[in-house]
């Protein structure tokens, strides 16, 4: 099978080539793969030390080849989304039964690549706040892929939410999605909010803590600035009792979540925020305009046409 494989001195330590089929364990279906999706990470974040040779991606979409054998998971034919640490940018990946959701026909089944880490991140980041009904939200970074999730997730759970982002351009839409205001970064905003979901880190995460009210959360998230964060307690003490500040890292199998999230699709409710799509063989425009901060949203790639 064709995959995309970690190469040490390829461009973006990335290079299309040819790989063994994968074969799956007792509790994994074989998925040939229609779409996967990059996450911003994947593309900043690249782990130089890896095997060359070795399939990396998270996230991926296509249809059951071959169904678990110890007869967990979907039927052969049936259309899936998955998720697992590795082997989604290739023709096939084998996946755990626990790692995927069924996707109903209605919904377009290469957009739903899109979904697993960064609609995953988001729900679970924004579940980390606890009751939002009438609170008001902060999400920073708001026009990436966890971002925008976030702003839809916040506001379908009730919340005012303000989205900050870096630019009026990196804006666009989010009113749309939900956004009852768009600010260009947390500085910018007035008042106080309940709750963050911070996915940029640096000095946008010290600044968001600022404007938290006393018993208030933020979920630092990611570090898209890839800057460290510095933040002055005495400072914020002065005057205010400020909240807290939770580290998150997602939480799996991502199964139900992730069939939760499949069904809001299929009922309109949410929108797959899907900037950069197109064949795989471009995966080198992909991840330069993720880098540098083109996509609003996520980014799909193509890797054969979908079947009904």
């Amino acid at each position: 099978m064709k995959a995309l494989v970690h190469n040490q001195v390829g461009k973006h330590m990335l290079t299309m080539d040819s790989a063994p089929a994968p074969e799956p364990g007792l509790s994994q279906a074989l998925i040939q793969v229609v779409a996967f999706s990059f996450n911003f990470g994947e593309a900043a974040f690249r782990t130089p030390d890896l095997p060359d040779g070795t399939i990396p991606g998270w996230d991926a979409a296509g249809i059951v080849v071959t169904p678990a054998a110890d007869g967990s998971g979907p039927a052969a034919g049936s259309r899936v989304v998955t998720f697992g640490w590795g082997g989604a940018w290739a023709e096939f990946r084998a996946v755990d039964t626990k790692e995927l959701a069924v996707v109903p026909d209605g919904v377009d089944l290469g957009s739903t690549a899109a979904l697993p880490v960064a609609g995953v991140t988001a729900l679970q980041a924004v579940r980390r706040l606890g009751p939002i009904l009438s609170s008001r939200v902060l999400v920073t970074g708001a026009s990436g892929g966890v971002g925008r999730y976030a702003v839809q997730l916040a506001s379908l759970a009730g919340a005012e939410v303000v989205a900050s982002v870096g630019s009026h351009e990196r804006g666009e839409g989010l009113l749309d999605l939900g956004a009852a205001e768009v600010v260009i970064g947390p500085r910018a905003m007035t008042g106080r909010v309940d709750g963050v979901v911070d996915n940029v880190g640096g000095q946008q995460l010290a600044e968001a803590y600022q404007r938290l009210s006393s018993g208030g959360v933020v979920v630092a998230v990611g570090m898209a600035s890839k800057e460290p964060t510095t933040i002055d307690f005495e400072e914020a003490r002065v005057g205010h009792d400020r909240g807290r500040i939770e580290t998150f890292n997602i939480s799996v199998p991502l199964s139900s979540d992730l069939q939760y999230l499949v069904r809001l699709v299929e009922q309109g409710r949410l929108e797959v925020p899907v900037g950069w799509r197109g064949d795989w063989h471009s995966y080198e425009e992909a991840i330069v305009q993720l880098l540098n901060r083109q996509v609003r949203g996520k980014a799909v790639l193509d890797v054969q046409a979908a079947r009904a």
